[in-house]
């Protein structure tokens, strides 16, 4: 999964580059819809858009729930065996965002009248976006309007709004409407075709409306998934002197009305309270009442009982996972923004998929892909494991589901889906998608990895487990021995989805190898789980042998890894022809694919993930010939090429890499993020910072270290949990510093050493600089890294 760069960087909103918010000072229409992916809140259950109050102007509305998607049709030219039939789609739920104003008879509206002050912040320690306006009507009523939002991390079902309207000078009538409307605006689908469109207009069906108070509720089903959601709000008002409350039910829409009249300085508060539940199975009785519930609790509590909630869980996060950056200020506000968004997508999950946009945006339809196992997990499992379990579970919950697929393609074991909602395979037939078996091993990856940090065996005991062995089996069932021994993988893609379809590319050979051994060891910490999975002596025995004798192409005359048999004898892409980018919608596939050019690391990403299998001299050989064929028309690769170019010792250019990943969104490079931001490049950021300069290496029992920092940062520390204990690592250019901050003493190698560190007793080394064997490699022309100063 991947999206493609531009060739130019668009204009983008100027949000600052402070520390800890993201400042938008004045409002610019142009960048509605990208401000309203970097403003939206979530909690990894519920997301909101950044979208304004009143919901006009907007760029894309948007009110999500993890996994709550709708089905339609997959159109095919010309069908297949095994094609899917049904794709899916995250339904854009019941809006309950919205906050309309009249100021005596004329409404607030950002395009009439006059805007002295427009100012939004997105407060990344608060886990608030506050909204500050001062509008003058075209009557020439002058008011301030402060509205603050919050999606809240500690009530999973929970959000609300303060709107506050001040009449500045003289009196005047203001009128508030809060809303809560269904089936506002389709959402945006990868498709042109009328079934698809149809299916998606207006995806929700009435079920009942219930009106309480100053608030109502109203639930709605699916038509084709028939998922059932209720959404409720209630309104707590204070105003000067008198003034009217009402309020109204329909079938799509619940309306609070409130009329004050406010003298000069006076003001005029609302809050507004509002809770989402969804199910497959319950009743739209249950899930009403579990509305009610949360409402009640929300509304007993009060709004100040929310933020401060929402600031502790916050502050308690950054305790564990905060990353600090001297001398490059635009990378310490992206890195924390990125750290944000990825504990906004995953915190209360619970049990749902993390979509590739979070619940930014409904880019890519709301699908998860690999690539969340790969950029996100490593990111939660050392910052938030409790996040990363949650995820991991929801993967083991959709075996049955991939045990089916592997059925319907004939191959035993589980075949995990490219892309999906529910768990079921909704990816149109694709060569690069659909034959990307390495997801599986992609899964495995993600399962041992967070044992290793957390220590924790007891996922593995309930679920990791068997999510192991079936895909073993699935790996038998591909890869098969030559007759002179070696296992092969033929006929498959790997992450790079510009050479499709191909024999043994290296990544995936290496993955499915270092699963099968981790479904090994596994079997042999839990033998009697592994015997009630039917895991005889002869199928681990198998499994042992094709991780031993996997093969790995390599080009014995350039002293390279060949990406995939062959690929060093496919033809060269001719890049001094004037392309345009990014190739796919440039160049066939059909050239794409036999020629010598690779959309994303592919080879280098085997390198960040498999570090024990290249020594020194094969990383700078294969870095240098890989870096000139690889063009990254993809988000997912400048992390990794980050991570690889700092092991390798090219600092400099690691450096550059972490500021396109981590400022993909915040610059917008890739002109798209008004769709959603990129949740695996924002995740990306951390690993790249954490491993590349911090060296860090978390799949041993002793967590290896070995930093270095490039000419353009000072100093780096980063925070990180492993296994209960809570870990600090401050770098400069001179010295590394490891703390113990809480938990037990934690053994180390760093840099080589063997260390004890004690709480209390920070252990210091030397830094060693990393010399680079090769000079810095080159990119193809006009694919060198974006860099924003």
């Amino acid at each position: 999964m991947s999206e493609s760069l531009v060739d130019e960087p668009p204009d983008t909103a100027d949000l600052g580059t402070e520390p800890w918010v993201l400042r938008e000072a004045t409002l610019d229409l142009a960048y509605l819809a990208q401000t309203e992916s970097l403003f939206a809140l979530s909690n990894g259950f519920l997301g909101l858009r950044g979208n304004l109050d009143e919901g006009e102007p907007s760029g894309v509305t948007g009110t999500y729930l993890a996994g709550f998607f709708e089905h339609h049709p997959l159109p095919y030219p010309e069908g297949g065996y095994g094609y899917p039939e049904a794709g899916q789609q995250l339904v854009d739920v019941t809006d309950g965002k919205i906050v309309r104003l009249l100021v005596d008879d004329e409404p607030f509206d950002v395009r009439t009248g006059r805007l002295e002050r427009h100012e939004r912040v997105l407060d990344l320690r608060a886990g608030t976006l506050t909204r500050d306006v001062v509008w003058v009507s075209p009557g020439g009523r002058r008011v301030g309007i402060t509205a603050t939002r919050l999606v809240s991390f500690a009530r999973r079902t929970s959000a609300a709004v303060r709107y506050e309207v001040c009449a500045l000078d003289g009196p005047v009538r203001v009128v508030v409407q809060s809303e809560l409307v269904a089936n506002d605006s389709p959402p945006d689908v990868e498709s042109d075709d009328p079934r698809v469109a149809e299916a998606l207009s207006s995806p929700l069906e009435p079920v009942t409306q219930e009106q309480r108070g100053h608030g109502a509720t109203l639930v709605h089903r699916t038509r084709s998934s028939e998922l059932v959601v209720a959404c409720g709000a209630d309104h707590q008002v204070e105003a000067p002197g008198d003034h009217a409350v009402e309020s109204e039910v329909q079938q799509d829409l619940a309306r609070t009305t409130v009329v004050a009249h406010l003298g000069s300085g006076e003001q005029l508060t609302l809050i507004k309270h509002l809770a989402y539940a969804w199910s497959d199975d319950a009743s739209p009785a249950s899930l009403r009442d579990v509305v009610a519930a949360s409402l009640t609790s929300a509304r007993s509590d009060g709004w100040q009982t929310l933020v401060a909630e929402q600031r502790a869980y916050l502050a308690d996060f950054w305790r564990d996972a905060d990353v600090e950056i001297d001398g490059d200020a635009p990378l310490q506000q992206a890195v924390r923004f990125c750290l944000f968004q990825v504990l906004q997508a995953g915190a209360r999950a619970q049990g749902r998929p993390i979509g590739a946009k979070g619940l930014t945006g409904s880019g890519y339809n709301g699908h998860t892909f690999w690539d969340i196992e790969g950029f996100v997990l490593p990111v939660l499992a050392a910052t938030r494991p409790e996040a990363a379990a949650a995820a991991l579970r929801w993967r083991a919950s959709t075996l049955d589901k991939a045990r089916a697929r592997a059925k319907t393609l004939r191959l035993a074991g589980a075949a995990f889906p490219w892309r999906t909602i529910d768990g079921s395979e909704t990816s149109a037939y694709w060569p690069a998608g659909t034959a990307a078996f390495h997801i599986d091993a992609d899964i495995a990856y993600a399962f041992e990895r967070y044992r290793y940090v957390t220590g924790d065996e007891g996922l593995e005991r309930d679920c990791g487990l068997e999510v192991l062995v079936e895909t073993a089996r699935l790996w038998m069932a591909v890869g098969h021995h030559d007759r002179h021994g070696g296992w092969h993988v033929d006929g498959v893609t790997g992450p790079d989805e510009y050479t499709a379809v191909i024999d043994d590319n290296v990544f995936t050979n290496l993955m499915a190898a270092r699963a099968l051994e981790a479904t090994c060891a596994a079997c042999d910490r839990h033998p009697e789980l592994a015997a009630g999975l039917g895991v005889s002596a002869d199928e681990r025995d198998a499994w042992a042998r094709a991780a031993q004798t996997v093969h790995v192409p390599f080009d014995d005359e350039l002293g390279v890894h060949a990406q995939c048999e062959d690929f060093t004898r496919f033809a060269e892409w001719d890049f001094d022809a004037d392309e345009k980018y990014p190739l796919m919608l440039h160049a066939p596939y059909f050239e794409l694919y036999r020629k010598q050019v690779v959309k994303q690391a592919d080879l280098v990403l085997a390198m960040h993930w498999l570090p024990e299998r290249f020594d020194d001299a094969q990383v700078a050989r294969n870095l240098d010939y890989y870096e000139r064929r690889t063009v990254r028309d993809s988000s997912l690769s400048a992390g990794s090429q980050a991570v690889v170019c700092a092991r390798a010792g090219h600092m400099e250019l690691a450096h550059q890499y972490l500021h396109e990943a981590a400022l993909v969104d915040l610059r917008d490079l890739q002109d798209n993020v008004g769709h959603g931001l990129h949740l695996a490049s924002l995740g990306s950021v951390w690993v790249a910072l954490v491993e590349g300069l911090g060296g860090v290496w978390p799949h041993a029992d002793v967590l290896r270290l070995a930093p270095a920092l490039p000419p353009g940062i000072d100093r780096l520390a980063f925070r990180m949990l492993w296994r209960g204990s809570r870990l600090c690592v401050e770098v400069t250019h001179e010295a590394v510093e490891v703390s113990v901050l809480g938990g037990d003493a934690v053994e180390l190698d760093l840099d080589g050493e063997r260390v004890r560190v004690d709480p209390g007793t920070p252990a210091v080394r030397p830094v060693r600089p990393r010399a680079p064997l090769l000079p810095t490699p080159q990119q193809p022309p006009g694919r060198e890294p974006r860099v924003v100063g």
